[in-house]
C-alpha cells in the first residue's frame, strides 16, 4: 500500500469539500496522509481523521465512533447483523428505529443491543418514505465492519 502526504492547499480543498457534503466543521489540519488502497478506494487520515473514499464518494471510517454520531442512523435488529457484515444491503424488514434523513445521505447502520457501529451507506429512500415501508432496500451498504477497507484500515497508524 502507498501512503502519502497531501499538501496543504490538497487538505484545505478535501476538508471544505467534505465539510460541505457532510454539514460538519472541521478544524484545520497538517499532515494528512492518503494511503491507496486500489485504483477506486484511498483511506485518507489525520488528527482525529479517518475517512474512506470509494471512487468520488467520501465515507466516515467505522472506526471513528465520534464523527459516525454526527450522522443520521438506523437501528437494526440482531438478525441482520451477519448479512450487514457482508455486505448485504439494509432491507427494511430488519430495521428497529430510525433518525431523519433524505434519500441519497449518508447513514450509519447501528445494531441494537451494544449499539456499535456495522456499517455506513446511502440511503435508497428518505426517512419519510421508510415509515410507510414493510420491504425493499432501504440502505446501500459501502462499508462495513470485516470488509477490505476495515481489514486495511487496521493496519494504518498515523
Amino acid at each position: 500500500m502507498k501512503s502519502n502526504l497531501i499538501s496543504k492547499s490538497e487538505t484545505s480543498a478535501l476538508l471544505k469539500k467534505i465539510s460541505k457534503e457532510w454539514n460538519i466543521e472541521f478544524p484545520k489540519m497538517k499532515n494528512v496522509k492518503v494511503h491507496q488502497i486500489s485504483n477506486e478506494a484511498q483511506i485518507i487520515t489525520g488528527e482525529g481523521l479517518k475517512i474512506l473514499k470509494i471512487n468520488e464518494d467520501y465515507f466516515p471510517f467505522l472506526s471513528e465512533t465520534e464523527m459516525l454520531k454526527k450522522f443520521p442512523n438506523v437501528e437494526v435488529d440482531m438478525g441482520a447483523v451477519k448479512f450487514m457484515c457482508k455486505g448485504a444491503n439494509l432491507m427494511r424488514p430488519g430495521i428497529k428505529k430510525f433518525t431523519e434523513f433524505e434519500k441519497g445521505e449518508l447513514v450509519c447502520i447501528v445494531e441494537e443491543t451494544h449499539h456499535k457501529f456495522l456499517a455506513v451507506g446511502k440511503s435508497m429512500v428518505s426517512s419519510l418514505e421508510l415509515e410507510n415501508m414493510e420491504k425493499g432496500e432501504v440502505i446501500q451498504n459501502t462499508h462495513y465492519i470485516s470488509d477490505k477497507f476495515w481489514e486495511t484500515g487496521k493496519t494504518i497508524y498515523d
